[in-house]
């Protein structure tokens, strides 16, 4: 339940009107790793990988719902409870802030160059982690 709530307040924050399909998939270190790798040719585990399935805000819709297809998500239970461990904070914590990462990405956000999308997407996630209630 905990993960549809971070998709459900990502959307709602995003104000994505639509109804949405998000495929999320629970990993371990070592299987994250070999997708890592063989998709981003990055050979280590890793806590997350989203693909998007649209840009630019269009989407496919599944032909049985309609829903908008957003994408595929992966996480390391792994590595997320290693991580809520270091943060000092709950693994519920770290599993719904991962999620939420993800949503970001299947809507088109990054942080990869730094800067202020790497700021504007962290103020993004701290603002749903709060609707969710679970503030660092």
């Amino acid at each position: 339940m905990l993960i549809r709530r971070a998709c459900n307040a990502t959307l709602l924050m995003e104000n994505f009107q639509d109804d949405a399909e998000i495929n999320v998939t629970f990993t371990c270190d070592e299987d994250i790793k070999k997708v890592n790798s063989e998709f981003r040719n990055i050979d280590s585990a890793t806590d997350v990988l989203s693909f998007p399935l649209g840009e630019d805000g269009n989407y496919d819709e599944n032909p049985e719902t309609g829903a908008k297809m957003l994408g595929d998500v992966l996480i390391s239970l792994e590595r997320a409870e290693v991580q809520a461990e270091e943060y000092g904070h709950s693994f519920e914590r770290e599993t719904a802030y991962l999620t939420v990462h993800s949503v970001l990405h299947l809507l088109g956000y990054d942080h990869v160059n730094g800067g202020l999308e790497q700021e504007i997407m962290r103020e993004k996630e701290e603002s749903v982690m709060e609707l969710l209630g679970l503030r660092r």
